[in-house]
């Protein structure tokens, strides 16, 4: 398989290739040539693997001219082998065909850990096998932050800094990444939101010197390799609610695309997904679209949900690459306007192409709350704010009859409620308590860098900071 460039200037380059780079170096983002699509005897077959032969069935379609597959199977043994419980993706029935799949086992507790634990193993048998450093940079609006120091902290050969705004992720959020103390890990507040930190690593990528002086390589959902992992747990639950005998429909909680992206991947692959449900919070640039056409930037507000607080959603290019037929001049004519005039808009016709399979709904603080009490009282099951925004859309979708009565709706639980405590107290009057054995977590010692939102800033500061030269 051979990958290229959203926006045209690279090329069918390997799997190991675009691991390293993350971002390409025209700026955009690197996809395959080509899905591989999946037969239903396939798919029949798969229904049967466990998680992790599933996961590495899957990626090896992507890297099989990269990676052995016996060894890809041992790095998703590796991986996937400090989740807790008996299922590494419990699927929960909360009734009238409706599930909540919970994707917060790992260490972390997030769905981040899915794609984030195999993307450390798999950097660590590049670099060792290229005798190479690298240098990991990432901006995180919460969960991708945490997930991705501790999955890379303590690897001898490169260095990690995860950006984040500061005092815009919740406090539990900050303990993790602040509290991930080792030599070459940094967490590192910006003055600034997320898109003012997603932005700052956009840039230190395309400046080519700094990019190779430092061997720059990226862990955000701009780098492809995290999306292959995400799209497994769409085949997975899906065979648990009867496919590919049946088709099933998911709620995805979205805000930088990518998840719900790897969901799109799925279905174009040969998975039977009827609708892909794109819920927002109140920062609901993504709702806006695909109501109207229209791509355009507004301020942002925090949320309850602040993981969702993003009105650069950096995913949707691939998704805008394949709307557009593949015309990266087009692709690149929108993003610049975007860039510069924080607007573009696509044609009504394809708009409505893409409403064939999305559908989108945006929820607001109030409404979260009453979501998180409402799940409560019918399963007496605790979710987080932005699981919340799923299950909302979902059930707002079941209310208007837009998906039919048979066809289940997964919806994706993206995170472990006790890193919200706060908005599920007001709602339900519960505190979530932490998962076993991480109850001191607010009182660890913590570590952080900090810096104004500047490209030469963070540049500096990485410089000043890292341990390779």
């Amino acid at each position: 398989m051979k990958y290229s460039s959203t926006r045209g200037l690279q090329q069918n380059l390997s799997y190991n290739e675009v691991l390293l780079q993350g971002l390409a170096r025209d700026g955009g983002l690197f996809i395959p040539n080509e899905l591989p699509v999946f037969t239903n005897d396939e798919l029949k077959k798969m229904s049967n693997l466990e998680y992790t032969e599933l996961a590495a069935f899957i990626i090896n379609q992507f890297s099989s001219k990269c990676i052995n597959y016996n060894d890809l199977l041992e790095i998703c043994k590796k991986t996937y082998k400090n989740f807790n419980g008996k299922d590494i993706a419990p699927l929960k029935d909360i009734g009238s065909k409706n599930y909540i799949l919970e994707l917060f086992h790992g260490p972390t507790w997030a769905f981040k850990d899915y794609a984030m634990q195999f993307l450390a193993n798999d950097f660590e048998r590049i670099l060792s096998n290229n005798k190479q450093n690298s240098l990991i940079l990432g901006a995180t609006s919460g969960d991708t932050g945490s997930a991705a120091l501790k999955a890379f902290a303590g690897k001898d050969n490169l260095d990690i800094f995860i950006l984040f705004p500061k005092s815009r992720v919740s406090p539990i959020q900050e303990a993790q990444m602040t509290s991930i103390i080792n030599e070459g890990a940094y967490a590192v507040q910006i003055d600034g939101d997320f898109d003012d930190c997603q932005q700052i690593v956009k840039d230190l990528f395309e400046d080519m010197s700094f990019k190779e002086k430092v061997n720059l390589s990226a862990v955000n959902s701009i780098n492809w390799v995290r999306v292959v992992p995400q799209i497994v747990y769409y085949f997975y639950s899906a065979f648990k609610c009867g496919s590919p005998q049946r088709p099933v429909s998911f709620s995805v909680p979205t805000g930088n695309f990518g998840n719900i992206y790897a969901g799109w991947c799925a279905l174009k692959m040969g998975l039977p997904i009827h609708k892909l449900i794109c819920a927002s919070n109140k920062n609901n640039i993504l709702t806006r679209f695909f109501d109207s056409g229209s791509m355009e930037r507004k301020k942002v507000i925090p949320s309850l949900s602040p993981s969702m607080d993003i009105q650069v959603s950096s995913n949707f290019e691939r998704l805008l690459f394949e709307l557009l037929d593949r015309n990266v001049l087009e692709v690149k004519n929108n993003l610049e306007l975007f860039k510069s005039k924080g607007k573009y808009d696509v044609p009504l016709q394809k708009l409505q192409k893409l409403k064939e399979t999305f559908l989108a709904y945006f929820v607001d603080d109030n409404q979260i709350l009453n979501e998180i009490e409402r799940v409560y009282k019918l399963k007496e099951l605790i979710i987080d704010p932005h699981t919340a925004c799923g299950t909302f859309a979902a059930n707002t979708v079941r209310e208007k009859n837009q998906i039919e009565k048979d066809i289940p709706i997964i919806s994706l639980a993206c995170a472990h409620p006790c890193k919200f405590p706060e908005a599920v107290f007001k709602a339900i009057n519960i505190k979530p308590m932490l998962p076993e054995g991480s109850q001191d977590l607010l009182e660890k010692d913590k570590r952080s860098l900090h810096s104004v939102a500047s490209i030469e800033s963070i540049k500096n500061l990485i410089l000043s900071n890292r341990r390779f030269n």
